[in-house]
């Protein structure tokens, strides 16, 4: 059997999926409970145009994660093509860490959503660990970073990310940690 495949957006309604992106991110973290007609107004769309998009919490929640995480995913490029090498996967190390905390302000909606527990199955880093790939091998043609790291290497370094309170003051602690893995990765480059 042949998958069907969608037809892309118009330009209003891709607009409009944005908008209920944007403003349901802000509000879940803000509070799992929000209730999804409050998302809609906030984001000036009708209930019809909303459920449209986002058939229920599941799919949102969902949505929010995936959708940030190929923002993130996508910026490795783009830095790349402004910045040398170690400094685009230094900045692109900072966005991991927003979007681990936002992520992590989410975990309560992610909760909710999967009722019964375990039924709601995040999509997987994937995206993510080819932007960390692609950096990689960008800084060891540079001979910024030591040779032979890989993307998986790379993530479980920064694992820690993952434990730091997304409610305290987590930016100095993340820059900390995001700084010593950088001096690792450094470490043995060629190119020092």
């Amino acid at each position: 059997m042949q998958e069907k495949k969608h037809a892309p957006l118009r330009s209003d309604a891709q607009r409009n999926r944005e908008r209920i992106l944007k403003v349901a991110l802000v509000e879940l973290t803000r509070s799992a409970d929000t209730p999804l007609s409050a998302i809609a107004k906030k984001a000036c769309v009708g209930q019809g145009t909303f459920y449209r998009h986002f058939p229920n919490r599941e799919s949102l929640v969902l949505e929010i994660y995936r959708h940030e995480m190929q923002q993130v995913a996508d910026s490795a490029a783009e830095l790349l093509e402004t910045r040398e090498p170690d400094r685009a996967l230094r900045e692109w190390m900072d966005r991991l860490a927003q979007f681990a905390m936002t992520k992590a302000g989410l975990a309560d909606a992610f909760r909710q959503a999967a009722n019964p527990p375990g039924t709601l199955h995040k999509p997987g880093p994937t995206p993510v660990i080819a932007a960390a790939e692609l950096l990689l091998r960008a800084n060891e043609e540079a001979g910024t970073v030591r040779p032979g790291v890989t993307a998986d290497d790379f993530l479980l370094a920064i694992s820690g990310l993952w434990q730091i309170d997304p409610h305290g003051d987590w930016q100095p602690r993340a820059t900390r940690l995001l700084d010593l893995v950088m001096d690792g990765l450094r470490a043995g480059a060629p190119g020092r």
